[in-house]
């Protein structure tokens, strides 16, 4: 067997040094020639290290998030061929940067061929400016794809790169085959004799990868000192963890308030609880009222509603409104009032009492917090004014409702503006910005405060 140096490529003039950022395959592992070994990181791109050779990875020569000197030796690949063959030594493969452009020497005579390259530097002249390894052009090429059309692929790199697995993914599908003039079959897989319908459906989560073991840095460890209490988290503890950083790993947040003054509710609650629990047999929180003016918004509004799968958005047929609760435990769950916007408001208000009564004494079934559309949380009841809760994925936003709060405001009237003591509350939203635009999330936030002003004090039970 034969010994292959696997050397850091050159990257550019100005390029000397890289991170580790992952490594793609582990000792032992069989590599394909020209597939991805690493993933590395510069100032400048990220990219690939692909193997010029086919072989077994014997040693990997540097660690992940190690800085390395273009030209290092970073892996050792044992290859097929005479055991007394000398060990050989890769020259770098040079990963072409953009440079400043060259005054170039003027032709003046045609040159055959020029229209050809003409075009093929027209249509890479229309990309994005987006980085492909040299392994991903080279498929792309042999497959016709242009660089405008991988400009469109998603990828699952880093920071978004297309790696190897992404486009030829993207050559099963049907929609990548009817995108070529002619009809090709790919060297890299196997013929499509049927195209499956795409699903769009939303996959269950699962809890994600530490999301810092595959990134250039990492967090420091926490150091505890012999005073200190150490206390393991618990499963659902752990559960909330990973959703609210991969909440906040997946989704740009962004987060708009507005206050309310909601005194005609709180007066007509005042007035009508007693009779209320009188003739239903339960009480009425401000917390019904609140996913009755949510529902209502929904209803006009319903691109609120939706969810992401990739470059999807699933609009949702059903309003599954869900309500952050809080345990005895400390800890928190979300349960769902399924098809909320078909219940009246004494039916969410049953509903209401039903879940929460269920989740404080662990009584909760599985589908009780399963297929919510969009989320509620009250953050007054802990006295607070105003939060900015972490979407609830795989929903694109989720409405706080902070305390209702008597203070002085200017009231409009026919003599003239007056100032007066009212029940005043904030509310924010947080919203998936991916699909959710300022102008959205702001409109349907003020409308479901628009909701809440307007209640009729003569309104029945």
């Amino acid at each position: 067997m034969a010994r292959y140096q696997l050397l850091l490529p050159k990257m550019g003039e100005s390029v000397a040094e890289a991170t580790i950022i992952k490594w793609n395959k582990n000792t032992g592992d069989y590599i394909e020639a020209d597939e991805a070994v690493m993933e590395i990181a510069t100032d400048k791109v990220d990219s690939e290290v692909p193997s010029p050779v086919s072989g077994k990875l014997i040693q990997q020569l540097c660690s992940e998030n190690e800085v390395v000197q273009v030209g290092a030796v970073i892996a050792i690949i044992e290859t097929e061929g005479d055991d007394e063959a000398p060990a050989i030594v890769a020259e770098p493969q040079e990963i072409n940067l953009p440079e400043e452009p060259k005054d170039a020497p003027v032709i003046s005579e045609p040159i055959p061929g020029i229209e050809q390259l003409e075009v093929k530097a027209s249509e890479e002249s229309k990309g994005s400016g987006r980085f492909y390894s040299p392994l991903v052009k080279n498929i792309a090429a042999q497959e016709g794809i242009s660089i405008e059309e991988l400009d469109k692929i998603p990828g699952t790199g880093a920071e978004g790169r297309l790696t190897k697995d992404d486009l030829l993914n993207y050559l099963q599908s049907p929609s990548s085959l009817n995108s070529q003039t002619e009809p090709q079959q790919s060297s890299y897989v196997p013929p499509v004799q049927e195209a499956p319908q795409p699903k769009i459906e939303t996959p269950a989560y699962k809890a994600p990868e530490p999301i810092f073991e595959d990134k250039p840095f990492s967090v420091p460890a926490a150091s505890a000192s012999g005073r200190d209490e150490i206390i393991e988290m618990d499963r659902m503890r752990r559960l909330i963890a990973d959703h609210m950083v991969m909440s906040k790993h997946t989704s740009p947040h962004v987060t708009s308030f507005v206050e309310a003054d909601v005194t005609n509710l709180v007066l007509w609650r005042e007035k009508v609880k007693g009779a209320f629990e009188k003739k239903e047999g339960e009480k009425i929180t401000f917390t019904p009222i609140f996913i009755e003016a949510v529902v209502r918004a929904i209803k006009d509004m319903p691109m609120i509603n939706v969810s992401v799968n990739g470059y999807q958005i699933i609009k949702k047929a059903a309003v599954n409104i869900g309500m952050a609760t809080a345990l005895p435990s400390g800890n928190l769950i979300v349960p769902v009032i399924k098809n909320a916007d078909k219940l009246n408001l004494i039916g969410l208000t049953k509903s209401v009492n039903d879940l929460a009564n269920r989740a404080r004494n662990n009584k909760l079934q599985p589908d009780d917090v399963k297929d919510g559309t969009f989320t509620i949380t009250n953050v007054g009841s802990f006295g607070n004014v105003m939060g900015t809760p972490i979407i609830n994925q795989p929903q694109a936003a989720i409405l706080a409702v902070g305390a209702i709060k008597k203070k002085p405001a200017v009231i409009e009237t026919k003599q003239g503006d007056m100032i007066a003591i009212r029940h005043m509350m904030f509310l924010s939203l947080s919203y998936d910005h991916r699909v959710v635009d300022g102008a959205l999330g702001g409109s349907f936030l003020r409308r479901v405060a628009d909701y809440l002003e307007q209640w009729d004090l003569d309104r029945a039970i």
